[in-house]
């Protein structure tokens, strides 16, 4: 099959397409046809080696986690799915970019999703589904999301919504049309965060996710009042010392099928920044690490 791989940690002159052996699933799993694999921080973090301390890789890695095709083979003890079916979701740190993908957690995929926005929601949904769920129930509660805008980012403004949260979501000034587009109320980030939420929220923030990074994590924790109101999905140096939730992204199906659920209702739609070609992926990296994309990268590896 043909699939993306880097044979060393560096820049993205180090992924290259070529064949390499199919893989097949494992008890629990199932391999699908891929039509699509997203692109994610993680896996520039991988290839370049900032992250080889916490997530060791066996070299030549293929990256990607998340992707969305179709069912063609099921490993022993699988049940509820069949050859054929659509699905999304999650396989190990890597190995989604290529033309055959094993998953471990996954959802059908809704009817309302293209095969792009089913890849680009796996890694996203879980995510900022975690990061909320350690914040508690959300109905009437104001929820400040910093880094509002990106993949994560804007999955956690439509959850919190459709768990009736009021959402305040700091992003650059270009994406504030966007944001109040999914029903959030924009404001800018960095200095004087705390004077702009306030005129927004004038009865004050109870819960707030940051999915940045940024250093703002003491503000957001000054802004609620109380660092067990705070999760992070990014910064865990910070979170350890405040007291904050750290929240990291797991394999769980259940999310997947909450988020797919919110999908078919219309109170999801995982938002797509750009598309790329297998053969670009050296592109869609580059655009990955310079950040502040609006929603997801995602790569066409099967075009039907």
């Amino acid at each position: 099959m043909r699939a993306v791989r880097f044979h060393e940690y560096g820049g993205v002159e180090t992924l290259v397409v070529e064949q390499v052996p199919q893989p097949h699933p494992g008890p629990g799993e199932i391999r699908i046809r891929v039509a699509a694999a997203g692109v994610n921080p993680v896996d520039w973090k991988l290839r370049t080696g900032a992250a080889r301390d916490w997530l060791p890789l066996d070299l030549p890695a293929i990256p990607g986690r998340d992707a969305a095709g179709v069912v063609d083979e099921i490993g022993d003890g699988v049940q509820g799915v069949e050859i054929g079916d659509r699905v999304f979701g999650l396989g190990g740190v890597t190995g989604a970019t290529a033309e055959f993908a094993v998953l471990s957690a996954w959802a059908p995929a809704p009817g309302t999703w293209s095969d792009e926005q089913s890849a680009g929601a796996g890694l996203a949904a879980v995510t900022a589904m975690g990061g909320l769920k350690a914040l508690g129930p959300l109905q009437g509660r104001t929820l400040l999301i910093e880094g509002a805008a990106g993949g994560v980012g804007s999955a956690a403004v439509e959850f919190a919504l459709a768990h009736g949260a009021t959402v305040i979501g700091t992003a650059s000034e270009r994406t504030h049309a966007f944001l109040a587009s999914l029903g959030a109320l924009p404001t800018t980030y960095g200095a004087g965060l705390a004077g702009r939420v306030a005129a927004l929220a004038p009865g004050g923030v109870d819960v707030a996710l940051d999915t940045a990074a940024s250093g703002s994590l003491p503000d957001l924790v000054a802004i609620v009042g109380d660092a067990s109101r705070v999760s992070t999905i990014a910064d865990h140096a910070n979170a350890a010392r405040l007291g904050a939730h750290i929240v990291d992204a797991e394999n769980d199906p259940a999310l997947l099928t909450e988020a797919a659920e919110l999908g078919r209702r219309g109170r999801y739609t995982p938002r797509i920044e750009r598309v790329f070609a297998l053969d670009r992926i050296g592109e869609a990296h580059a655009l990955s690490q310079r950040g502040r994309t609006r929603g997801k990268i995602v790569i066409v590896v099967h075009g039907d």
